[in-house]
């Protein structure tokens, strides 16, 4: 087992008691209409990064299961950001789609107009209800908002007495707050809607038990086993046997096999996750260049260890010759943090030193075989350099539309749906040491449903 940084993460060769996952919350119908009451409706959920809306009047429509919920600035300064229930009060048209820019609200039905601080501004013909039409009614419905590295999360959630953003993010920014999220830009986005599951789409990205299969080329560099734990709502993982490169300093890299040149491993690594790999994400361009030197400026008796570090020494000190300065962030800490992320209920993310690979899985209405996922990566630019995105619809699932590795999932998903509709199945029987996220998930998302928690596994006909 190799070594990241100055400690090993806690791994272990049993994991905890096996359990099945009923399938109900995949395929049922009703369970799908049910979740927008008692869970989207309850929970904390990135709706927008605060980078999407930077001038008054700038808007995004975030729209899950049922529940569509329009996040405007509608002043200048830190707190001009406002978030309402996209739905006229008159007769139920909603008022925004996509995202835009407006100077009021205006539901083009019947023409009834609001501020962008949701008071109303105009109804035609007012009078003609003869007074019941308080302000207090017309008024857009406020939606909670609040912030986190740099995105802008929502709670339709109406109930004062409900969890702040703070007490529902639990232990995560103590995790990831050091990395600095919010000094990050978009560098590119994309979505589509896919044949399956939300639950199906996401939990192909909340566990490192599928890689050595489903992405065999990760196998020259490691044998992908993980380990993985459960954090309250949320969970992590990261590799046992590390694929360490451009993962920390001091970081003792991995060895080459035999007859490879641990100089020239780490360059094809870093190239493979900035081409076929992760459409320029999980790496940065300065990692690529830094890595192409390393032949040039260490002898060919180094090992992994001495040139990853060398590389990552180079790639600090070329972003920093081009104005981006990398977070100070000890090194036990960014071995400890693992490499993946799940918050709670549909985002995951796999973080770096200057970039974040981002993944969110939602809803497509009620159908239980249907949802929007989107993948976006997020890096440190110079000020004034950060690149203006467009959220990309690619219905092309091949790696010509969204690379090697999300092809290789996508293969994945769409027989996962159908195959949990088979009578065989008696249920899902995640691994218990490496895919703790996916039952730690679970049996949080049975919290909310009241329904369909994870049973014990014995493994023979009476499970």
């Amino acid at each position: 087992m190799t070594v990241v940084g100055k400690v090993t993460p806690p791994v272990s060769t049993v994991g905890d008691e096996a359990v099945m996952i009923p399938v109900e919350a995949f395929i049922s119908r009703d369970y799908a209409r049910a979740e927008g009451d008692r869970l989207w409706s309850k929970v904390w959920q990135i709706a927008a990064r605060e980078e999407e809306i930077p001038n008054v009047g700038d808007f995004v429509t975030y729209d899950v299961a049922n529940l569509s919920i329009t996040v405007i600035r509608k002043a200048e300064g830190p707190d001009g950001i406002a978030a309402y229930h996209n739905v006229c009060p008159h007769r139920g048209r909603r008022l925004t789609e996509g995202c835009g820019k407006a100077k009021k609200f205006y539901c083009r039905y019947h023409g009834w107009q609001w501020n962008l601080d949701g008071s109303n501004d105009k109804v035609i013909d007012r009078e003609e209800w003869g007074g019941a039409l308080k302000d207090e009614y017309l008024a857009l419905r406020p939606v909670r908002w609040d912030r986190w590295g740099g995105f802008i999360f929502v709670n339709p959630d109406p109930d004062p007495a409900a969890a702040s953003l703070a007490e529902y993010l639990e232990t995560v920014p103590g995790w990831l707050d050091p990395f600095e999220f919010d000094k990050m830009r978009y560098k590119w986005r994309q979505w589509l809607i896919f044949p399956c599951n939300w639950k199906v789409a996401l939990e192909a990205f909340m566990e490192g038990y599928h890689v050595g299969t489903s992405h065999p080329q990760f196998l020259r560099w490691s044998d992908c086993h993980s380990w993985s734990r459960a954090d309250g709502k949320h969970s992590c993982f990261g590799n046992s046997t590390r694929i360490t490169m451009a993962r920390s300093e001091e970081s003792p890299g991995y060895d080459a096999k035999p007859g490879r040149d641990p100089r020239v491993e780490v360059a094809v690594f870093m190239d493979l996750m900035n081409t076929t790999v992760g459409l320029g994400t999980l790496t940065t361009q300065t990692l690529v260049d830094a890595s192409r030197k390393l032949v040039d400026v260490l002898p060919d008796t180094a090992n992994g260890a001495e040139a990853t570090q060398k590389m990552m020494d180079m790639a600090r000190e070329m972003d920093a010759r081009r104005g981006v300065e990398w977070p100070a962030v000890d090194p036990a800490h960014y071995a400890a943090s693992g490499t993946d992320w799940h918050i709670f209920p549909n985002t995951v993310f796999l973080h770096g030193l200057t970039y974040v690979l981002g993944y969110r899985a939602r809803p497509n209405g009620d159908d239980p075989d249907s949802c929007i996922f989107e993948a976006y990566a997020l890096e440190r630019y110079p000020e004034g350099e950060e690149p203006r995105t467009e959220n990309v619809y690619q219905p092309d699932m091949t790696q010509q539309g969204w690379a090697l590795v999300l092809a290789q999932d996508f293969q994945n998903m769409p027989e996962v749906q159908k195959g949990m509709k088979q009578n065989a199945l008696r249920g899902l029987v995640p691994n218990p040491l490496q895919e703790k996220p996916v039952i730690n998930f679970h049996r949080n998302l049975a919290e909310y449903m009241g329904t369909g928690a994870p049973v014990p596994f014995r493994g023979d006909d009476g499970s």
